[in-house]
């Protein structure tokens, strides 16, 4: 029998050789992440292999899986170990290799399997790694499946099964490219385009995609070098935006596209070198789309815009939006749940539904939206579509550093803090609190349309925090502010990895 896991072992030892680390920590909300090897050495990897298996077979589940890798040193060898696991528990495995998570999810359509396990550690900092995974397309799983995982993985509850077996899928992602320029529609203008992947996986892809839809692609970090010299393969993260917005004014480019580590997601910038946060792009994108699918219905998360419910535009077409949970799995189920249009996180994740995508998110897709959305408006430039907007003021992503043990329980009392602000009818940076959402961390709002948001990160130690205003940059600097300094009566969080 395979031995049961170990929460802590050190490296460099007979031990760490011989028996599974799994760090309890890094089965997060809907995937899994770990620091390699100090959280997860590779005989973890096998059990993590064999709980998956396991939980599979206990779902009741077709046994076919479809699996693949991200471009980091590690991660073919952490997906082969996850690959003995799999099959040792009775999993069909086939592997298209070196893709994006969104490749992965299409493989399951393509390839007629109901269950993905994608090897990645999306955007986090060269060392991580982690596996997307889900047995119900095109959704990933949710908290009560990583529950149960966990609750097999550390226990090593294992079921092995006969009937395993492994197939390689050749020249994968030619069937994947081919699908999306089957689906994208004829641009009318050449368009000159930056596309920046950080040096990461979708370096190998989203140019030769960009080409093949007729636009001039300007390369940016695109050389593959897993140790992400320049900067992490974040479009959330500013030095990403940066240095994107500083090629795309050099070049004279229409736009610039910044793809995560992953693929799944896509930030933008505009030809004037402006950055656009990905909920304002997902603002002009519900625009563009409610035009072209009447009586759309979109999902969004906590951290976006609160455009979504106000703009003018989308409330004379009588467009729905519902506001969800943060998170890739949140996002994706609920969008079909609803059987809405699109969903849009602030992270860049975007889902598009039937007939646009298949409900899972897709950061090529999304650059394909975007040049689209272009395309059908001839006269303007992307600035001009983004100033059409009503203006607000809003942060960047903002993640102070909070231990995987502490953030939750952070979270629970920066809730419960303001709950009782509210009750006593204290003000909130010069202003009274009007409303408190508390589907996912605490949202909290005042009466000018000011907002801040505190929750906890599913996929690292840290917590998140987003404010927005829609009267005036100081107002923005008020809240953020007035919310720090709540964050700020809990010794446990730590400095911010960026501020406004």
């Amino acid at each position: 029998m395979f031995p049961t896991p170990h929460a802590a072992l050190t490296p460099n030892t007979f031990a760490f050789e011989a028996l599974p680390l799994v760090a309890p920590t890094g089965f997060r909300e809907y995937d899994a992440r770990w620091l390699f090897p100090k959280d997860l050495n590779l005989m973890g990897v096998q059990a993590l292999g064999l709980g998956l298996g396991t939980l599979v077979h206990e779902l009741g589940v077709r046994p076919d899986i479809v699996t693949g890798h991200d471009f980091r040193a590690y991660s073919a060898s952490i997906k082969l170990a996850l690959i003995a696991g799999m099959q040792a528990a009775g999993l069909r495995v086939k592997d298209i290799g070196l893709c994006l998570s969104p490749m992965a999810y299409f493989g399951q359509f393509a390839l007629d399997c109901p269950c993905v396990a994608m090897v990645t550690a999306s955007h986090n900092d060269n060392g991580w790694t982690g596996v997307k995974m889900g047995a119900e397309r095109p959704m990933t799983f949710g908290p009560a499946e990583m529950g149960r995982l966990k609750e097999i993985v550390l226990s090593g509850a294992f079921r092995y099964r006969d009937g395993g077996a492994y197939q390689f899928v050749p020249d994968f992602a030619q069937v994947y490219l081919d699908d999306l320029v089957s689906r994208a529609k004829p641009l009318t203008r050449r368009l000159k385009v930056v596309a920046a992947c950080g040096n990461g996986t979708a370096g190998a892809f989203a140019p030769a995609l960009l080409e093949r839809l007729g636009c001039e692609v300007v390369p940016l970090d695109v050389e593959a070098d897993a140790t992400f010299p320049r900067y992490n393969p974040n479009p959330e993260d500013m030095a990403m935006l940066h240095a994107i917005a500083d090629t795309v004014t050099a070049t004279g480019a229409d736009v610039g596209l910044g793809f995560d580590g992953d693929g799944d997601r896509c930030g933008v910038v505009d030809e004037q070198g402006h950055e656009i946060f990905a909920d304002k792009v997902g603002v002009m994108l519900a625009r563009d789309l409610s035009l072209q699918h009447p009586n759309a219905r979109f999902v969004v998360d906590v951290k976006s815009t609160g455009l979504f419910a106000s703009d003018p535009e989308l409330k004379a077409r009588g467009v729905e939006t519902d506001y969800w949970k943060t998170g890739h799995s949140y996002i994706k189920r609920r969008v079909n749940e609803l059987q809405a249009l699109a969903g849009f996180e602030k992270s860049g994740h975007f889902f598009f539904n039937a007939p646009v995508g298949r409900g899972y998110d897709d950061g090529l897709l999304t650059a394909i939206a975007v040049l689209e959305m272009l395309d059908r408006n001839p006269g303007k430039i992307l600035s001009q579509l983004y100033a059409a907007l009503p203006t607000t003021f809003g942060s960047p992503t903002m993640s102070p550093h909070c231990a995987d043990e502490e953030k939750y329980g952070v979270v629970e009392r920066v809730t419960a803090r303001f709950q009782d602000m509210h009750a006593r009818g204290e003000a909130l940076g010069g202003a009274a609190i009007t409303d408190l959402v508390t589907v996912n961390g605490v949202r909290v709002s005042t009466a000018d349309g000011t907002w801040g948001l505190v929750r906890a990160s599913s996929n690292k130690p840290e917590l998140v925090v987003v404010v927005e205003s829609p009267v005036s940059r100081a107002r923005l600097e008020e809240m953020f502010r007035a919310v720090d300094a709540v964050l700020r009566e809990n010794p446990q969080v730590g400095a911010y990895n960026q501020t406004i």
